[in-house]
This record gives C-alpha cells, sequence and structure tokens, in this order.
C-alpha cells in the first residue's frame, strides 16, 4: 500500500510518514490488550462458540471496509479500523482456551492445544507469502483485505454451524464421543449447568500461576525482541534488508511451524510412553523454547556483513527453536484450571502482551546508532537474561497438574472461610519456603485448621457406619 516498488500501480498509494505508519501498526493493541481481560468473562458467559463467531466476524468486517474507508479518510481511518479489530479479536484467545478445556481429554490436550496455535504460524507465514504476489496483481492492495476477509466470513459460516460450546449442545458427536469426553474428565451430569465462581484469591496467590505470568511476559518480551528489532539489527549492521524479501521474512515462520510439529510429536510420545509427567515435559519443553534462543541472540549480536548467511541461519533456529512454547508455558493455562482457563488466558495473555509495547521503547534508549553494534548487544543480553530468568522461574515453580481451585465446589459457603485462611499462605508460603503447619500457624490471620471438605468426608463416613 506504501510501496509503489512492490504493489500494482493502477491502486492508489498513500505517502504517509514513518510516525503515521507506526500509529497504524501500534493502535492495534491499544484495544486488543485491554479487551481480554473480559475475555475470559465473555466466554464463561455467552461459550466460546457466539464469542469467537461474532469477534472473527466483525474483524473479517473491518477488513472488508478497510479498501472502501482508507482513501476516504487517510491513515487517521485505518487507525479507527485497526482499534476496532484489536477489540474484536482480543477475546478470542481466553475464548479458545476455554473451548479446548470443555472439549478436550486430558491426555488429548496437549495435541488439540498444540494443533490450534499451530494454525497461527501457518496463517502467518501463508500472509507473508501471499500478500505480496496480490498486491502486484489485478486486485492490488485492496485484494489483499477482501480475500482476507473472505477467508474471515467463510470460516465464520462454517463455525456457527459445525461448533458448540460444550459436549451435550453438540449436534454432531456420538453418544460413545460424548460419554467419553464426559467420563474422562470426570464430569457430573449437571456440570455444564452449573456456574462455577473464579476463586480470584486462590488464583492471585497460587504460585503456579504466578510462574505462569512470569514465564508468558519473559517469552513475549524475547520473541518480540527477535520479531520487531533483529530485521532493523540485519539492516543496520549487516546492511541486509530482509523486510522485502518475503520468503527470508516466512522463514522463520516456516520453521516454526515445523518445530511446534516436532515439539508435539516428541513431548506427546514421552507423556504417553510414561517417560515423562506432563509437568516434566512441559519445563523441558519450555526450557528448550527459551534459552536456546537466549544463546543464539547473544551469538547473533557478535556478527558482522561477513557473516550475512549465518546471522540468517541463526534468526531462522532462534524463531524454530521458540516454537516450543506453545507445548510448554501456553497450554500450561489449561493445565493448571480447566474450569477456569479462559480467564486464566485472559489475565496471563495480555499482561505479556503489555511487553511488545515496552521492548521498542526501552531499545529506543540503547540504541542510538542502528549501525553500532555494541548498542544491539546489549539489546540481545537483556532479552537473553529475561529468556534465562523467566524460565527459571517456570521450571522452580511452575506446574502442569490441576490447581485445587479448579474444584467447581471449591467456594463453597461452608468452606470460604477456611479457603481463605489455608490456601492464600500455603500456596505461596508453603511451595515457596517450604513451610510446614507449625510455621504457618504463627502467620496472623491465617490460622490452620481443617478444610471444610475433610469435615464433610467425616461426617459421610459416620453416616456410612450407620448404615
Amino acid at each position: 500500500m506504501t510501496n509503489a516498488a512492490s504493489t500494482n500501480p493502477n491502486f492508489q498509494e498513500f505517502d504517509w510518514t514513518e510516525k503515521e505508519k507506526n500509529y497504524i501498526i501500534s493502535c492495534f493493541y491499544w484495544t486488543y490488550v485491554v479487551a481480554q481481560f473480559p475475555g475470559g468473562y465473555l466466554s464463561r458467559r455467552f461459550g466460546a462458540k457466539i464469542l469467537t463467531g461474532i469477534c472473527l466476524f466483525g474483524s473479517a468486517v473491518c477488513s472488508l471496509l478497510t479498501p472502501f474507508l482508507v482513501p476516504w479518510g487517510g491513515w487517521q481511518v485505518f487507525c479507527a479500523i485497526r482499534i476496532m479489530q484489536g477489540l474484536f479479536q482480543a477475546p478470542i484467545f481466553p475464548a479458545i482456551h476455554q473451548h479446548i478445556a470443555k472439549w478436550s481429554p486430558a491426555d488429548e490436550r496437549n495435541i488439540l492445544g498444540a494443533l490450534t496455535y499451530s494454525g497461527v504460524d501457518c496463517g502467518t507465514v501463508l500472509a507473508m507469502l501471499v500478500s505480496g504476489l496480490i498486491a502486484s496483481s489485478t486486485l492490488g492492495w485492496p485484494g489483499i483485505s477482501y480475500i482476507s476477509a473472505g477467508l474471515g466470513l467463510s470460516w465464520c459460516v462454517l463455525w456457527f454451524i459445525l461448533a458448540a460450546n460444550d459436549p451435550p449442545s453438540s449436534r454432531f458427536i456420538t453418544k460413545a464421543e460424548f460419554v467419553y469426553i464426559e467420563a474422562s474428565m470426570k464430569r457430573d451430569d449437571d456440570f455444564h449447568k452449573k456456574k462455577i465462581p473464579v476463586p480470584w484469591l486462590a488464583m492471585f496467590t497460587s504460585v503456579p500461576f504466578l510462574a505462569l505470568l512470569v514465564v508468558r511476559c519473559a517469552e513475549t518480551w524475547g520473541f518480540s525482541t527477535i520479531q520487531s528489532q533483529i530485521p532493523s539489527y540485519m539492516n543496520g549492521v549487516l546492511h541486509m534488508n530482509i523486510k522485502n524479501n518475503a520468503f527470508f521474512s516466512a522463514l522463520p515462520y516456516i520453521a516454526r511451524w515445523i518445530m511446534s510439529y516436532t515439539y508435539l510429536y516428541f513431548g506427546n510420545m514421552a507423556v504417553r510412553k510414561g517417560w515423562l509427567t506432563l509437568t516434566v515435559m512441559r519445563k523441558i519443553a519450555n526450557t528448550m523454547a527459551l534459552w536456546l534462543p537466549a544463546l543464539i541472540m547473544i551469538g547473533v549480536g557478535f556478527l558482522d556483513d561477513r557473516n550475512k548467511s549465518l546471522a540468517i541461519a541463526l534468526m531462522v533456529m532462534n524463531v524454530g527453536f521458540n516454537g516450543g512454547a506453545t507445548v510448554g508455558c501456553v497450554l500450561s493455562t489449561i493445565d493448571l484450571s480447566p474450569n477456569h482457563a479462559g480467564v486464566v488466558m485472559g489475565i496471563t495473555n495480555p499482561v505479556a502482551n503489555v511487553v511488545p509495547l515496552i521492548t521498542p521503547l526501552v531499545v529506543g534508549v540503547i540504541v542510538t546508532d542502528v549501525q553500532n553494534r555494541s548498542e544491539w548487544q546489549i539489546v540481545f543480553i537483556i532479552a537473553a537474561v529475561i529468556f534465562f530468568v523467566g524460565n527459571l522461574i517456570f521450571v522452580l515453580f511452575g506446574s502442569a497438574e490441576t490447581q485445587p481451585w479448579d474444584d467447581p465446589d471449591f467456594l463453597r459457603k461452608d468452606n470460604v472461610e477456611e479457603t481463605i485462611k489455608i490456601d492464600r499462605p500455603k500456596s505461596v508460603f508453603k511451595e515457596i519456603f517450604g513451610a510446614d503447619d507449625k510455621v504457618l500457624e504463627h502467620i496472623e490471620g491465617w490460622p490452620v485448621e481443617k478444610r471444610g471438605n475433610e469435615k464433610s468426608n467425616e461426617e459421610e463416613n459416620e453416616a456410612a457406619k450407620r448404615y
């Protein structure tokens, strides 16, 4: 649209400044970050089918209107469209996580989740490879919007016909499939009718949840550095402009797409054969996804324009290895709490997506001359350290085990007081410092008492003796 050398000259071009282009790119995230927070609640309230369908439909309509409105209103209207697209797309990931949690048994969740996320990489690759061809064709740059909108609207039709919020509301699964899903997840007949309250206090004081939040932020910092800053480094230090080469731009994401299946295959095999627990598998995959790119980033910072081929190879390896984060920390949002997966994703994902807004500001302070390799080395070392520390916290404190606060009856009225008094210190003090009950007794306001469910179990045992 802004590069006459790569688009059909028969269509209008726009002479926008770099500042205006940056506004267009960044304004999408203004609403995308904020609107994810209610995404988890909305997916629970209205169901993933309705929410995802409406959001994709709205985003597709925005894409369809772009070629008509931008020539009339300029970059300001384009910004408004991007803001609306961010608003529509924000709830999608929380809704998808809620959907996966309701439909996938624990032993199949890894496969279904990874396959879902591989579609993101696939879409990125196709968009990079095809957009330039479309823009230079008879369709011109508007063709990119038309085709994107057409695909989105077509998907919406199929989604509304085939999708269902949960197994009981599906018209297309057999009774055997329904029984298998419900039995494997140990659900009773009334499960899908229950309104399960969110245990906010227990969630925000849960060490595995906090570890997940930290590693998601660390992973996003490193990946945003790879995604947005390495091309500038290659242009300034290595004198390579890969932005105008669709193949080189797409190559790292092709590697990420392929590697995501590699991680999935070996990780799933290791868990199924009993070689690794799910928690250990997630931590190994995440370690490879963060620590290997950390080493590679440091190495890239020491290259000069005599090592262009090596630089491209390292960039491809960097993004490729990072594909393991999906099997690692990303799917842990469902592991920790299938019943609250949308809410967990609606908290961790937007917080992590604030990071790409901060990264360019930090780079702008450090790098005053894009051709100065020493300044870029500082940027890459900072990203590598964040990668390392974030994953270390996940390795030490993360988990793929379902947490106690996932229980639908966790906040029962007869159990609220004991839950608040016990689980808060235990989730933090006991797991981090190894404190025993005697230590916890001295924590003011949190005496160690019997849980309500333990009392109910004792009552049930007494009742059983009477019969």
